[in-house]
């Protein structure tokens, strides 16, 4: 049987405060998608989502694609970046037009599109993308696609999404240092839900949580788009460093403990299992110097670090609840919260998180990807699987669409010179 033919390929750069990680895909004739290479490397320069050092974030962006493209044996010019920082911030814009009950062709929806990109209201803010999420005729909400129906008014519900300026453009500069072009900013919610959102969940409305190292997202899906997300300064690297506080010891050894001896759930073992501080092959404390709580082994006991770990998580949850409320994702109608991010990775985290919040709760994962490593297939990875998801949908940006339309209503008023002008301010 042959091998589908390689039609495109799409590269994406995910820029993390605990880990830099990029993703080469391809799609081939057929429309799967097939992931060729993948790598990932320790966050350099990124604080909390925010680029703090140039040189070092650049450093990293072009060894974490170096080892995807040494992975997929070939290269790419240009990638699609996330962004979890940057004050993101997102709106629903409503735009209606008059059809007088005629039947809806392509045109009025591009003329409907186009004319929304006027009513966009950034307040000085960087629009990221700006999207059609339904259509309404007649106030009639949830129409996918108006072509061929009859309507008085046909209208769109725009999502938009911000976010500051100065921010978004460190990330994309320190991504055009490592010599790559920038395809395009995507906010991280929107693409951790391409990759473990259902479109079901995401009509029928669910609370998406990206657990990072040092930002957690709450981002609302309803009606199948993204209606609205809040962002809270604290992550798994604020449990890593209360594990180091607690016990005295270095942060890559709290990062450890977390990861293979910690959970979310405690049991009635733990006070009885005592957990080594070294991991194998290190030498003992420094100066013989024990960790906090240690026996004379160096070894702490389970509940101990239980105990650390569920105090942070809880401050967490509070503060999560606080959010869903403020968002109206409360009661009886409120529905499932996604958890997903690297600390979704935590053991019991859904079940710790199901009693704190009162709602079913699950952890969320990238989609079957085929080719993709069983290493990336975990919740850590889902913005980045969800990148290359994004860019392979191609969503309609009405953006471009203002600007194709402006395009062509000048070049049909000055003829050719226009058209020249206008493909050479297109490409150079």
């Amino acid at each position: 049987m042959a091998v589908p033919r390689i039609a495109s390929v799409f590269g994406a750069v995910n820029i993390g405060s605990f880990r830099i990680s990029a993703i080469i895909a391809g799609r081939t004739e057929t429309g799967e998608m097939i992931v060729l290479g993948s790598g990932h490397r320790a966050a350099q320069g990124v604080k909390r989502g925010y680029v703090v050092d140039m040189h070092a974030a650049t450093y990293a962006v072009r060894d974490a694609i170096e080892r995807a493209e040494k992975m997929a044996g070939t290269s790419v010019q240009g990638v699609w970046i996330g962004c979890s920082g940057a004050g993101l911030a997102s709106q629903i814009t409503a735009v209606e037009v008059d059809i007088g009950g005629r039947r809806i062709e392509d045109d009025d929806i591009e003329h409907l599109l186009a004319g929304a990109c006027g009513v966009i209201q950034p307040e000085g803010r960087m629009v990221l993308h700006a999207q059609p999420a339904h259509y309404t005729l007649d106030g009639a909400h949830g129409v996918a696609n108006p072509k061929g129906l009859h309507a008085a008014r046909l209208g769109v519900d725009i999502h938009v999404m911000l976010a500051d300026g100065a921010p978004v453009r460190n990330l994309t500069e320190s991504v055009q240092n490592a010599h790559l072009q920038v395809a395009g900013v995507i906010a991280s919610p929107v693409a951790a839900g391409y990759a473990c959102l259902s479109p079901e969940e995401r009509e029928l409305g669910v609370a998406l949580v990206e657990f990072g190292a040092e930002v957690t997202t709450v981002s609302l899906f309803a009606a199948g788009m993204l209606v609205g997300l809040t962002t809270i300064p604290i992550g798994s690297g604020d449990i890593t460093d209360a594990i180091a506080s607690s016990f005295g010891i270095r942060r890559f050894q709290a990062e450890r403990l977390k990861c293979v001896n910690g959970s979310a759930i405690a049991s009635p073992a733990d006070h009885r299992e005592m957990i080594p501080i070294n991991g194998p092959g290190e030498e003992g404390a420094p100066g013989g110097q024990l960790a906090r709580h240690a026996d004379d082994k160096n070894r702490i006991p389970r509940a101990e670090l239980i105990s650390v770990i569920t105090t942070q998580l809880g401050r967490l949850m509070d503060e999560v609840n606080r959010v869903l409320k403020g968002m109206g994702f409360a009661g009886a109608g409120a529905g499932q919260v996604v958890f997903t991010g690297g600390g979704a990775e935590l053991a019991g985290l859904a079940d710790f998180a199901q009693g704190a919040l009162g709602r079913p709760v699950r952890v969320g994962r990238p989609m079957a990807i085929k080719g993709l490593p069983e290493a990336h297939a975990t919740p850590g990875f889902s913005t980045l699987a969800g990148l290359v998801l994004y860019a392979a949908a191609d969503p309609v940006d009405i953006r471009k669409l203002d600007r194709a339309q402006q395009r062509t209503t000048r070049s049909s008023g000055s003829g050719l010179m226009n058209r020249v002008f206008h493909a050479l301010k297109e490409y150079f």
